[in-house]
């Protein structure tokens, strides 16, 4: 490989033209020469001289007070409206957010005279606050705090709603499934994961505030000690004395950049929640929130208790559940019949489908999410970024009430026990998919829920650690006094850890029976393909045979009465390959073309498509490839048995 000619096209490629790149250099040379004037026009020997002078230090000590408390009042109001914009559809929201951007567009001077209007002692609100608490805004501290709010503190809201628009309410949703309370999610996941979204705002905000001069002028007047910033300061100097005012100029110039290099390094180059760091020694568990000995918020499943299931489900899922305490049940079918939505109608956590839910004897039905004491997996595993894996482990047990170290303690166990306790102490950047997967399954695991659902839990996982979990889950079932719902589409983990199999199809039940029922009868194309059998759909006709839903006929053994709607179900070891058109014995004969041959353990299966069926997978040892001389696109003959074909009515 010839690296510089691939560097050489690489500078080819990224060359700007010339008729963007003139405009943009005469752009950043716009921009940067009255900084460039302020470097040079600055008397440096005099600097220290114009710095620490009485005025300006009475000045800055003013600025930063005022900036310091604008930036308070910002967090303190401007947080929880970032969040209401960011996750609450209501009317008028558009004009809630134009309120928001107004004050980055109004002239400051037009901000300080609607502050007068508003705030001042002949406002709107002034004489009450005057009357009512002696509060008297404008020509006062508290009025230049005010002014600096109102202009910096769409900053913060904007920064953060981005932050929290760009978080996946996955995390937030599967906190509150493990017993977390709104506000301890919000404190304790939520905060955290958008941190460096709220740190990038709150710097702006700060350094608006400390650079704030025409709604403060306007509002608070330029009284010295009172309301006279910095910026006021600037404006003063510039009359009497402009080499001051260049060093000022300077030192709100110097702030500034460092607070934008500071950004720029720290949180937008790749600073955020999901870059790897170097794990937290001392256990990673939140300690907000509510305090560590609250009492739980949901009533959890003691090793005692026995939890049934009822739940009528209605909306885009229409079915009714019932199982008897300690049942697993397997939720299977095609990508969109609902499998996903189930559960999280169970969970109370969708619009699209409603549940009345019984667990034992209680309804929680009218119950919050975290009060319902249901965990589940999502299929993404929602690990929260912040926490090592110890930490996710335990934050459910933390959110019911166990104190600190007995939550550390059964979360280290059940971390043991899945394969991942030496991994306690890493954050889930630094796990893989299948480690990720099993710390969140034993985060669910160790919450003690009444009603647990999976949502493919196994499937980032490889299969010999995938058996060894499957283990451990099954011996966990076994034992567990609750119901369990596990959204799968591997066929052993269907049968080799559900009671029974739940078969979905656009919302609807198409059949609730044992795994071995299921497999020997499946009402489901889809479900027997996944069972690796040849699922064809068709309607009984007069002679017969069923009229295939595709193309052609199939003789059965026994027939349907006329117009039935049937599935004919084939083993791929029932299919048989000749290279040339048998006779005998098999009624079902159609020519055909190797499309695809692949491994399945020991033998091979080959797909055989024919202008006269639906496609046909045949199972076939090695040996009897090699002697059919079968390669991809060689035309054979296909043949089954009519005893062979299993129909079940549909």
């Amino acid at each position: 490989m010839n690296l510089p000619r691939l560097r050489s096209r690489a500078r080819v490629r990224s060359r700007a033209p010339l008729t963007l790149a003139v405009p943009a250099v005469l752009a950043v040379a716009f921009l940067l020469m009255p900084l460039v004037g302020i470097l040079a026009r600055t008397e440096w020997g005099d600097l220290g001289t114009h710095l620490t002078a009485p005025g300006v230090t009475q000045a800055l000590r003013l600025s930063l007070l005022v900036s310091f408390w604008a930036l308070g009042l910002s967090l303190l109001l401007g947080v929880p409206l970032a969040w209401l914009l960011a996750r609450v559809e209501f009317r008028g929201k558009a004009l809630v957010r134009s309120l928001v951007l107004l004050p980055m567009v109004l002239p400051p001077t037009v901000g300080g005279v609607a502050l007068l209007l508003g705030f001042g002692r002949r406002g709107l609100l002034g004489p009450w606050l005057e009357d009512t608490f002696g509060i008297v805004l404008p020509f006062h501290t508290s009025g230049a705090v005010v002014a600096a709010t109102f202009v910096a503190m769409p900053f913060l809201v904007i920064s953060l709603e981005g932050a929290l628009g760009g978080l996946r309410p996955g995390f937030e949703e599967t906190a509150a499934s493990l017993g977390a309370s709104p506000v301890r999610v919000f404190l304790t996941v939520t905060l955290p994961m958008v941190a460096p979204g709220l740190a990038a705002g709150a710097a702006l905000t700060w350094a608006r505030a400390l650079g704030e001069f025409g709604a403060t002028i306007t509002f608070a007047g330029n009284l010295p000690g009172t309301t006279q910033t910095l910026p006021l300061q600037v404006y003063l100097l510039l009359q009497d004395s402009p080499e001051a005012a260049t060093s000022l100029s300077l030192l709100l110039l110097a702030i500034a950049m460092a607070v934008l290099v500071g950004l720029r390094g720290r949180w937008t180059a790749g600073g955020g929640p999901g870059r790897v760091r170097e794990p937290m020694r001392g256990g990673g568990e939140e300690e907000g929130g509510e305090a560590a000995t609250a009492a739980p918020s949901v009533a959890v499943a003691g090793a005692d208790e026995k939890w049934g299931l009822h739940a009528d489900v209605s909306g885009y899922n229409q079915l009714t559940l019932d199982a008897r305490p300690g049942t697993t049940i397997a939720v299977v079918g095609p990508n969109g019949a609902g499998k996903t939505t189930l559960l999280r109608a169970l969970l109370g956590l969708t619009p699209r489908a409603h549940a009345e839910l019984r667990l034992g004897e209680r309804d929680v039905t009218a119950l919050p999410p975290h009060r319902r004491g249901v965990a589940w997996v999502p299929q993404e595993g929602a690990l929260f970024p912040h926490l090592n894996a110890l930490g996710n482990t335990a934050y459910g047990l933390r959110a019911q009430g166990v104190r600190r170290a007995d939550a550390r303690r059964e979360a280290q166990a059940w971390l043991d026990r899945l394969g991942v306790g030496h991994l306690a102490h890493r954050r889930p950047a630094q796990l893989s998919g299948g480690q990720a997967q099993r710390v969140a399954l034993a985060r669910a695991l160790a919450a003690r829920p009444r009603l647990l659902l999976l949502d493919e839990p196994l499937a980032a996982l490889d299969q010999t650690t995938r058996a060894h979990v499957r283990h451990t889950l099954r011996r966990h079932l076994d034992g567990f006094g609750g119901v369990c719902l596990i959204v799968t589409h591997d066929p052993v983990e269907a049968v080799s850890l559900a009671d029974r199999v739940l078969v979905l199809d656009e919302g609807r039940t198409l059949q609730d029976a044992p795994p071995a029922e299921v497999t020997r009868h499946p009402r489901s194309p889809w479900v027997a393909r996944m069972l690796g059998r040849n699922a064809w759909p068709g309607t009984a006709a007069s002679d017969g045979t069923l009229a295939l839903a595709g193309e052609g006929r199939l003789v059965v053994a026994d027939p349907l009465e006329e117009g039935a709607r049937a599935l004919a179900v084939i083993a791929p070891e029932a299919v048989s390959l000749h290279r040339e058109k048998p006779e005998g014995s098999p009624r079902n004969v159609w020519p055909g073309t190797v499309r695809e041959i692949t491994t399945a353990g020991s033998r091979l299966r080959v797909l055989v498509t024919s202008g006269e069926a639906p496609d046909l997978v045949a199972e076939i040892t090695p040996q009897a490839a090699v002697e059919l001389g079968l390669v991809e696109g060689a035309g054979v003959w296909t043949s089954v048995k009519a005893t062979e074909v299993s129909v079940v009515g549909l």
